[in-house]
C-alpha cells in the first residue's frame, strides 16, 4: 500500500461529494453509503493504520497529538485537503472551519469517541468551530477540508 493508493481511494470518495453542501445531509449520506460496514470505511481505516505504521501519516507530534497533512487541495481530490490525526484521550486546538469539515472517525483502542461521536462520518458545516476531542480511547480521524481552509484560534 502506498501514498498513491491512498490518494486514489480519497479521490474516488471526494469525487462523489464534490459540489454537495457540507451539512448534515452530507453526513447522513456518507454514513449510509460509506459507513462503518462499508468497503470504503474498512479500506480507508486499514490504509490509515498502515500509513501511520509506515510513517507517511501522522508524522508530526505536538502536545500529545500525532498529525500531518497528507494532501494539499487539488483538482485530483475535488479541491479538498486531507489531514489525519492520531489522538488518545485528549483535546486538540480550537479551530474554525470557514468552508466546513468532513471527518472520518476510526477508533483504534477502547470505545473511542471523537467529539462524542463513535466510528463513522461527522460533518461540521461552514463557519462552525470546535475543540476536537477524543475520549474513551484512541482514534484516527481523517479530515477533509474544502480548499484546505482551517483557522486556528487562541
Amino acid at each position: 500500500m502506498s501514498v498513491a493508493d491512498f490518494q486514489q481511494q480519497i479521490a474516488s470518495l471526494t469525487k462523489q461529494i464534490q459540489g454537495r453542501p457540507i451539512d448534515t445531509d452530507l453526513e447522513t449520506w456518507l454514513n449510509l453509503e460509506h459507513g462503518t460496514d462499508s468497503h470504503t470505511y474498512q479500506q480507508l481505516k486499514n490504509q490509515c493504520k498502515q500509513g501511520v505504521t509506515d510513517g507517511w501519516l501522522c508524522q508530526y507530534e505536538g502536545a500529545g497529538i500525532r498529525y500531518g497533512r497528507v494532501f494539499e487541495p487539488s483538482d485530483d481530490i475535488a479541491g479538498f485537503s486531507v489531514d489525519v490525526v492520531d489522538m488518545k484521550d485528549i483535546a486538540g486546538p480550537h479551530h474554525t472551519h470557514p468552508n466546513g469539515e468532513v471527518n472520518l472517525i476510526m477508533p483504534l483502542e477502547g470505545n473511542a469517541l471523537f467529539d462524542n461521536h463513535s466510528a463513522g462520518w461527522k460533518v461540521h458545516p461552514p463557519a462552525s468551530s470546535h475543540k476536537p476531542t477524543v475520549t474513551n480511547g484512541r482514534a484516527l480521524v481523517l479530515y477533509l477540508l474544502p480548499d484546505g481552509k482551517i483557522e486556528f484560534t487562541r
